[in-house]
């Protein structure tokens, strides 16, 4: 069963972004630009608070293995 979880190995700040495309099995590049641009779009409050919230609950892949 796969987990959502941050990755520690290819992070850039705290490996959200990385967790997300291992989880649905694409880059992360894709993720980041896909996330920069929501976050522009949105509103640049939103996306932050969003990525500070899944960095602190998601799990780092080594406490899960």
């Amino acid at each position: 069963m796969k987990k959502l979880c941050k990755d520690r190995s290819n992070k850039m700040i705290c490996g959200v972004c990385a967790g997300i495309a291992e989880y649905f099995g694409i880059d992360p590049t894709v993720v980041r630009v896909i996330w920069a641009l929501a976050t522009l779009i949105l509103a640049l409050f939103v996306g932050i608070i969003a990525y500070i919230v899944c960095a602190l609950i998601l799990p780092d892949k080594s406490t899960i293995e």
